[in-house]
C-alpha cells in the first residue's frame, strides 16, 4: 500500500463531506412528497435539459469507466478506444426509440421498462423476465463502482475497506432519505470535478513527458516488446493492425451501443426528464461525453510512457490513479481521487434506486402485494435500494468476490441486451407474438451465458468462417440467436393462432409531446 498522503487525503475528505452534504440538501430541491415512488425514484419527471444532461452523464459514464477504460488501454492498446465509437453510435438510436418510451411512460404511469413491456404485451411472465434481467445485469454494476472508488482511495494509503464502509453508509443514507434527487444534483459537482481532473491531465502530463508523439512512441514500443515476448498470440497495440482486431472492435462496439439503454439506470435518467423534448436534445448534447472519454482513454497510453506499474491486486486499473499519483503534487492528486469517487457515488446512487423501481414494481406489486399503498411502494422501494447496494458492498469486501463482479458484469452486458427485442421491437410493433419473445429472450439468456463463461468471461467468442477465425463480441451473438429465435417462433404461434394478449396502450400515447403546461427547456 502506498505511504499514506496526509495532503491529498485531507483534500480528499472536505470535498467528500461537501458532496455529502449536497446529498442530503437535494431532499429538499425541487421538492416533492417522497413517499410516492414517481417523487422517490424519478424526481416527479421533472428534470429539464442541463440537469438531464448531467445527470445521465454521470450515471453511463462511471467511476469504474474511469478506471477500467484506460486499464484496457493500459493493457491492450487501441481496443480500449471502443468504447468511443459505440457511444456515438447509442445516441443517434436512442434519439429515435427514447422518446417514445417518454412519451408512452408519462401517459400510462409506467416507472420501469419492464412496465412498458407489461402493458404492451399483455405478459406479467414477459415483464418479469425484463424485470430480473436488469435486477441481476445491475448489481455487479454497482459493485464495481464500489471496486473504482476502493482503487483510488488505495492510492491515499488509507485502508480502502473501511473508507468504503463509510462511503457506503453515506451513499446508503442520502438515497434513502432523499432518492433520485440526490445522485442528479450531485451529478452537477461530479462532472464538473471530472471535466476539471481530464482537462489537466491531458495538457500538463505530456508536457511533463515530452509530448504526445513520445508517448505514443513509447507505448508501441512497449506493446512491441510485449508482444514479442507473449506465448499466447499479441497483447495490444496503438493500431488495429488484424482483421481479428477490428472484428472485435467492431462488434464490441456495436453490441455495447445496442446494450446501453437498455440498462435500468439509463432508462430511469430518462423518464426522469419532463418531455421528450428534453431526450432528444440530451441524445444531441452527450457525445460530448464521447470526447471526454476518448481523452480518459489516452491516460492508459500516459501510464505506460510514465513507467507506472501493474498493481498485484488491481492489476491494470491501477493505470490512472498511480499515474496521477507518479504525475501530480497531492493536492491535486487528492481532488483528482475525490473527483473519481464522487464519480462512483452517482451511478451507484442512480443504479440502486432502478433496481429497486423494478423489484417494487414488477415483482413485489406484481406478485406480492397487487394493493400496496403508494407509502407501501416507496418503503419497499428504499428498502430494496438498501438490500441492492448492501449486497454490492459484499462483492467488492469479500476477499477474491471482485472478480466475480467483474465476470458477472460482462456477463451482465450480455444479460441486458437481450431486452432490446421486447422493449425496442416493442415501440413499434406487435408483430413479435409474446411468448415467442419471452423463448427468444431465454435461448438469448442461456446461449450468451454458455459462451462467455466458456472463453473465462472473455468479451468476445471466435467464431470460424472460411477458415479465418473472428473474435465477435458474445453479447451480440446471443442477440441474433435471440431475434431470429423470437421470429420463427411468431411465425408459428401464428399460424396455430396463439394468443398474443391484449395491448394496454394506443398509438396516441407515443406522440412525443411535452405534458400541458410545461416547457422543454
Amino acid at each position: 500500500m502506498p505511504k499514506l498522503d496526509w495532503v491529498a487525503l485531507t483534500v480528499f475528505i472536505v470535498l467528500f463531506i461537501g458532496v455529502t452534504a449536497v446529498g442530503f440538501i437535494a431532499a429538499r430541491w425541487r421538492k416533492g412528497d417522497l413517499n410516492l415512488l414517481h417523487e422517490w425514484g424519478l424526481a416527479g419527471s421533472r428534470f429539464g435539459t442541463l440537469v438531464t444532461w448531467f445527470l445521465l452523464g454521470g450515471d453511463l459514464y462511471t467511476a469504474y469507466t474511469f478506471v477500467a477504460v484506460p486499464g484496457l488501454a493500459f493493457a491492450k492498446g487501441a481496443l480500449a478506444f471502443f468504447a468511443m465509437p459505440y457511444t456515438i453510435i447509442t445516441y443517434p438510436l436512442v434519439f429515435l426509440f427514447m422518446p417514445r418510451l417518454w412519451a408512452v411512460s408519462r401517459k400510462r404511469g409506467y416507472l420501469t421498462a419492464a412496465d412498458f413491456v407489461r402493458g404492451r404485451f399483455d405478459s406479467h411472465w414477459l415483464a418479469l423476465a425484463v424485470a430480473l434481467t436488469g435486477i441481476l445485469a445491475t448489481m455487479p454494476y454497482i459493485a464495481l463502482q464500489l471496486y473504482g472508488m476502493e482503487v483510488s482511495i488505495f492510492e491515499l494509503g488509507i485502508n480502502p475497506e473501511i473508507a468504503l464502509l463509510v462511503a457506503f453508509v453515506i451513499l446508503a443514507a442520502y438515497t434513502f432519505v432523499s432518492g433520485l434527487r440526490a445522485p442528479a444534483l450531485i451529478a452537477i459537482v461530479k462532472d464538473c470535478m471530472i471535466w476539471i481532473a481530464v482537462i489537466v491531465c491531458v495538457i500538463y502530463i505530456p508536457i511533463q513527458l515530452g509530448g504526445y508523439g513520445h508517448i505514443f512512441a513509447l507505448a508501441q514500443q512497449h506493446f512491441v516488446a510485449a508482444n514479442a515476448k507473449s506465448t499466447t498470440g499479441p497483447v495490444g497495440s496503438i493500431f488495429l493492425g488484424t482483421s481479428a482486431s477490428q472484428v472485435a472492435f467492431s462488434t464490441l462496439a456495436l453490441g455495447s451501443a445496442l446494450a446501453l439503454f437498455m440498462y435500468p439506470h439509463a432508462v430511469t435518467g430518462v423518464l426522469a426528464s419532463k418531455s421528450g423534448t428534453v431526450v432528444k436534445r440530451n441524445m444531441a448534447l452527450l457525445p460530448i461525453y464521447s470526447f471526454m472519454l476518448g481523452l480518459i482513454a489516452l491516460l492508459g497510453y500516459f501510464a505506460l510512457a510514465a513507467g507506472v506499474k501493474p498493481d498485484p491486486i488491481y492489476k491494470t486499473n491501477i493505470a490512472v490513479p498511480g499515474l496521477i499519483h507518479l504525475m501530480f503534487p497531492s493536492w491535486f492528486a487528492g481532488f483528482a481521487y475525490a473527483a473519481i469517487t464522487i464519480g462512483a457515488l452517482v451511478p451507484a446512487s442512480v443504479m440502486s434506486i432502478a433496481a429497486a423501481n423494478l423489484f417494487t414494481r414488477n415483482i413485489y406489486k406484481e406478485y406480492f402485494r397487487r394493493g400496496a399503498s403508494d407509502r407501501e411502494e416507496s418503503n419497499t422501494a428504499k428498502t430494496a435500494s438498501l438490500v441492492v447496494k448492501l449486497g454490492a458492498l459484499g462483492f467488492v469486501l469479500i476477499p477474491g468476490a471482485t472478480l466475480y463482479a467483474i465476470n458477472l458484469q460482462l456477463l451482465g452486458g450480455v444479460w441486458i441486451l437481450q431486452i432490446f427485442p421486447a422493449l425496442v421491437f416493442g415501440l413499434y410493433t406487435r408483430w413479435f407474438n409474446r411468448w415467442a419473445l419471452l423463448i427468444g429472450w431465454a435461448v438469448g439468456m442461456v446461449a450468451g451465458t454458455w459462451m462467455a463463461a466458456s472463453v473465462n468471461f472473455a468479451s468476445t467468442f471466435t467464431l470460424t468462417f472460411g477458415g479465418h477465425a473472428y473474435p465477435v463480441y458474445t453479447a451480440l451473438i446471443a442477440f441474433i440467436l435471440n431475434v431470429v429465435v423470437a421470429a420463427v417462433f411468431t411465425l408459428m404461434f401464428s399460424a396455430v393462432k396463439v394468443s398474443n394478449g391484449q395491448d394496454a396502450t394506443v398509438l396516441a400515447d407515443y406522440e412525443d409531446l411535452a405534458p400541458a403546461g410545461v416547457t422543454a427547456s
